[in-house]
């Protein structure tokens, strides 16, 4: 079997590969923006951007394709995001059902939900139509839009979202801090020097660990499964589990005065975190993962907080990995600093899938 995975440098896309490669039957295509030095094993490096390059000859003869490819920064250049993200991940599902690609899995994440509640977990019928001022999701919910047509329109190929929780590694620890924390909060700090954590009961969120994640993609690719899953592991974060694993004191602090602090030293580019993920943050729901562990198999091998104190852990050592996205001060040009938007942050709407 021969299965390609785009975006297979990242957080989520270099445990699919090690994943894959682990199994020892599956020719695994790794497709990049830039190729690693990295080789977990007999995995065949293909560099290509999926908003713009060629991409049948790349997906022919596959039986499956774990799309992964998705841009979280520059968050500032809008477009950027939206041709890499929405016109890509078309690219890549509309190339799949061309060349005859048996099944296309799509990352798609619980940010892709409408708001709800954080104390009776929703299942995969929740409407996926995003949460209003978060540009993330609007475009995950714009994928998703899409994806209905589009599966409609080609019953042949098998389509599969798998909507994770926060995914975290020690491996991904230089990523994460470098597009949520930038450059003026060293990462050691986070994990050393925190001494409070804002807390309030909009504040929950789900989380998985990279292995696990890429458990459920691979099972999905493997599989016969259609449809969305969701994937993330207990128990659901609060203010209390962060600052636990900070060693900090929770500090009950209002939503909208949490959002103020975000969009302030955002605007003064003091850290890249947008108010809208504060936004997310607190509307998104908790989700029910019945279906991933009746359907798929799936059952994750660590808890949230192991997830979580394994990024702490990678903070506090400047982990990373062999792979541009993932190496200890990589980036590379779409870090670099970009203009104050001349638009709202919400999805661009030229080109709407």
């Amino acid at each position: 079997m021969r299965v390609v995975v785009t975006g297979a440098t990242g957080n989520v896309g270099s445990a699919v590969v090690a994943a894959l490669v682990a199994r020892g039957d599956v020719d695994v295509v790794g497709v990049a923006r830039r190729c690693p030095d990295w080789q977990p094993g007999a995995v065949e490096w293909r560099q290509a951007d999926v908003a713009s390059d060629p991409l049948d000859p790349l997906l022919a003869g596959a039986d499956a394709v774990v799309h992964l490819a998705w841009l979280i920064q520059p968050v500032r250049d809008v477009p950027a995001l939206h041709a890499a993200n929405v016109s890509g991940t078309r690219r890549v599902a509309e190339s799949a059902a061309r060349v005859g690609v048996e099944a296309f899995v799509h990352a798609s994440s619980v940010g892709a939900y409408a708001p709800g509640p954080k104390d009776d977990p929703v299942a995969e019928d929740w409407p996926a139509t995003g949460v209003p001022g978060s540009l993330y999701s609007q475009q995950k919910a714009q994928v998703e839009g899409w994806l209905d047509r589009f599966e409609q329109g080609h019953p042949a190929l098998r389509v599969v979202r798998i909507r994770t929780g926060l995914v975290f590694q020690e491996g991904a620890a230089s990523e994460i801090a470098r597009y949520f924390l930038g450059p003026l909060l060293p990462s050691p700090l986070v994990a050393r020097m925190v001494p409070i954590v804002p807390a309030n009961p909009e504040l929950a969120f789900q989380a998985v660990h990279a292995s696990d994640a890429a458990d459920a993609y691979v099972r999905a690719a493997l599989g016969t499964a259609r449809g969305a899953f969701n994937v993330a592991a207990d128990p659901v974060l609060r203010g209390a589990e962060l600052a636990r694993s900070l060693h900090a004191t929770t500090v009950t602090v209002p939503p909208g005065v949490l959002r103020a602090a975000a969009a302030a030293t955002f605007r003064l580019h003091l850290q890249p975190t947008s108010p809208g993920w504060v936004d997310l943050a607190q509307a998104v729901p908790v989700m029910d993962c019945a279906r991933a562990r009746v359907e798929l198999g799936w059952h994750p091998a660590r808890s949230a907080t192991g997830a979580l104190d394994d990024l702490v852990a990678g903070f506090a050592d400047r982990a990373g990995m062999a792979t541009p996205p993932l190496r200890p001060g990589g980036g590379g040009r779409l870090m670099t600093p970009e203009p104050w938007p001349t638009q709202p942050e919400t999805a661009h709407s030229p080109g709407r899938a």
